[in-house]
């Protein structure tokens, strides 16, 4: 699609943004620029979905912190979100039956895994277990015994492996497990299991049909291999220079990285 805005302003009704690696810069903060060029793509008519791996509670922070009051597709696709009103509009959970056999299937190939879990809601626990790393500060509830995994509804599993990197563990848990549940590489040492079939894509698009917007409508921003089926549900797709080389062999543009404001590059551009 051409970058030549129409008479709105912007060539794009829907800007999706991944977080982090993205939007946020690594000590999860949000830059001027790329405040202050969003603020003028939404002035000029474009609506703004944040589109994240992580659950509601791990995302509120954020979006309270930026002022931001529309709809937030969270959980990896799992949750439709209103920040203006902190409702949570739709939630996909886990089949836990299917997820058992899932994990059973795959520490049949490699051998015993850390795990954590996200609990479904507004205010769902990430419940971690011995030996799994959780990615920067967010907060998260030790377990000892995995049978606690499965005591409430799930939005997804977390997985790691002592000696597999996250593109080995990811492609082996696709090969034992794919036909009972999603794997997704969401980050370094984020590996999850998802309900079947979802993804940022699924969510997305549910997000923007209540927006009456569609997929011709959409320029998203994503790094990882989580944000392909974004990409390809998009008419445009923006990678980051820090992007994962996945996701930039099919984006239509590499952009700068998340700390040199990749995303105000773009929009600035396009915003003339």
């Amino acid at each position: 699609m051409s970058d030549a805005a129409p008479a709105s302003g912007f060539p794009y009704r829907l800007i999706a943004t991944d977080l982090d690696g993205t939007l946020l810069r690594s000590d999860e903060s949000i830059s001027l620029r790329t405040r202050d060029a969003l603020a003028a793509a939404t002035a000029a008519g474009a609506a703004h979905i944040v589109v994240t791996g992580r659950s509601v509670p791990w995302t509120r922070h954020i979006l309270d912190d930026l002022g931001y009051d529309g709809l937030a597709v969270c959980g990896q696709g799992a949750q439709v979100y209103d920040a203006g009103t902190h409702r949570l509009l739709t939630s996909v959970t886990l089949d836990r039956q299917l997820a058992g056999v899932a994990l059973a299937k795959i520490e049949a190939e490699v051998g015993p895994l850390y795990l954590a879990a996200s609990r479904d809601g507004l205010e769902g626990e990430v419940l971690v277990g011995p030996g799994y790393a959780v990615t920067g500060k967010l907060p998260a509830t030790p377990f000892t015994d995995a049978s606690d995994l499965w005591t409430a509804p799930l939005n997804k599993i977390y997985i790691q492996h002592p000696d597999l990197s996250d593109d080995e563990l990811a492609e082996t848990a696709r090969q034992a497990a794919g036909g009972f549940v999603t794997v997704a590489m969401a980050g370094e040492g984020i590996v999850e299991l998802l309900p079947l079939g979802l993804s940022k894509a699924t969510g997305l698009s549910l997000a923007a049909r209540r927006l009456g917007l569609k997929a011709t409508d959409t320029l998203a921003f994503g790094d990882m291999p989580n944000d392909i089926p974004m990409f390809a549900w998009a008419a445009k797709g923006v990678a980051m220079a820090n992007a994962h080389l996945e996701l930039k062999a099919v984006a239509d543009e590499v952009t700068t990285s998340n700390e040199e404001d990749g995303i105000a590059v773009v929009l600035e551009r396009m915003l003339g």
